[in-house]
């Protein structure tokens, strides 16, 4: 490769505009309406989508005048609030609209490869260099005419066509290894359901028969019957208690807003679900005063709009006001995890019935009420789903 590099600002190189300025209906239904918040790092964040109409949409995108606003493949997606460093590339395949909080950059690529503006955008560097304008609060902001100015260097553009596909070689490895990874949690979900939620086991020795794909020692971990209870039948020999009796619940406290920092000073924060993706969270945004805390392996809930989405913390971490952190009192991290996400109804009970946003307080989570298998039935469970 040659030392040919240009310095360009991004104005110089993309045409830069936003999504739409309109006011639109969100429904329950229909086209894909994206804000910044469904911006990943290289992903789409679809555990909260609002919706428009296809009438909204050709109005706001097909039939537009503001041209950048017409989402094209190649196009990269940045969003203006809470989330610099996160971009995701418009595919052929795609179809969404966005709103005014998402940055549409569209290089001009005689110029600028657009895999190589992705690259360069969410790499390491690039977010340490212009992490300036995160605005002092919780969720940086910019704006489009600030996006224009931020610098890029370029090498001719073969060598960014190398380097792109190279590190598209490296996402193409990484993603699947998150398939794999998705369908191993399938399988202990699945697993999950069977054992605490439908109790196959149980039905299947009620009915004279091994239960399916379990070996005998721990097949006689479970009864062969059931009895009533407050929650209906469960099996034999398990009691009905609330989360308090199994789990510590940490509810998080926000420090100060001038304690957060994209400079990896501190602690990683998690103020709500905003960063969380596929089981983990994508770290965004530090504390160097932080408060409360979850260990690695904690189950983290978002507990203030929307309340229920579920991750897990892959390190120690500090934690605001819109999220918990669950630690089961024996250590049991994935019967932690899928508990959590077992408690679908009960998070959608506290959404449901806020004034503006719902939210959800420690005493009504340590309430909730649960069903306790025996320590041994946990602890086999544990192995399966999380080996050594």
């Amino acid at each position: 490769m040659t030392n040919n590099f240009q310095e360009k600002t991004i104005g110089d190189v993309c045409s830069v505009g936003d999504g739409a300025h309109a006011k639109v209906e969100r429904q329950s239904s229909g086209i894909q309406y994206l804000t910044s918040k469904n911006i990943g790092h290289g992903f789409l964040k679809l555990n909260s989508v609002d919706y428009i109409s296809q009438e909204d949409f050709d109005k706001l995108f097909t039939n537009s005048s503001r041209s950048v606003s017409k989402l094209m493949p190649g196009d990269v997606l940045i969003g203006i609030i809470g989330t610099f460093g996160n971009a995701y590339r418009y595919k052929e395949s795609d179809n969404f609209g966005v709103s005014s909080s998402v940055a549409i950059l569209r290089p001009d690529q005689k110029i600028l490869d657009p895999d190589f503006l992705y690259y360069t955008v969410t790499s390491p560097s690039f977010k340490a260099t212009h992490s300036a304008y995160k605005g002092g609060s919780v969720q940086g902001y910019t704006n489009i005419p600030t996006i224009k100015a931020l610098h890029i260097t370029l090498p001719p553009l073969d060598e960014q066509k190398e380097i792109a596909h190279i590190l598209g070689t490296l996402d193409d490895k990484i993603e699947l290894n998150q398939q794999m990874n998705q369908t191993l949690e399938g399988i202990a979900r699945a697993l999950f359901k069977s054992w605490f939620i439908d109790f196959d086991p149980v039905r299947a020795k009620l009915d004279g028969r091994q239960p399916a794909g379990m070996d005998a020692e721990t097949a006689a971990l479970f009864p062969d019957s059931f009895e009533n209870s407050p929650l209906g039948k469960i099996p034999k020999g398990w009691r009905v208690g609330v989360m308090e009796d199994e789990f510590q619940i940490t509810m998080g406290q926000s420090p100060p807003g001038s304690t957060y920092n994209q400079e990896a000073d501190g602690l990683p924060f998690y103020q709500g679900c905003t960063d969380f993706g596929f089981r983990y969270p994508s770290v965004r945004v530090h504390c160097n005063a932080p408060t409360r805390f979850a260990n690695s392996g904690d189950t983290l809930i978002s507990v203030r709009a929307p309340v229920g989405n579920i991750n897990m913390a892959n390190e120690r971490c500090c934690i605001g006001r819109g999220v918990a952190a669950a630690r089961h009192k024996q250590g049991s991290r994935s019967y932690t995890y899928y508990t959590m996400h077992g408690l679908n109804e009960h998070f959608a009970r506290f959404e449901a019935e806020g004034t503006v946003f719902g939210s959800m307080n420690k005493k009504d989570f340590l309430s909730i009420s649960c069903i306790i298998p025996p320590t041994l039935i946990i602890n086999a469970f544990e192995k399966l789903a999380l080996p050594d």
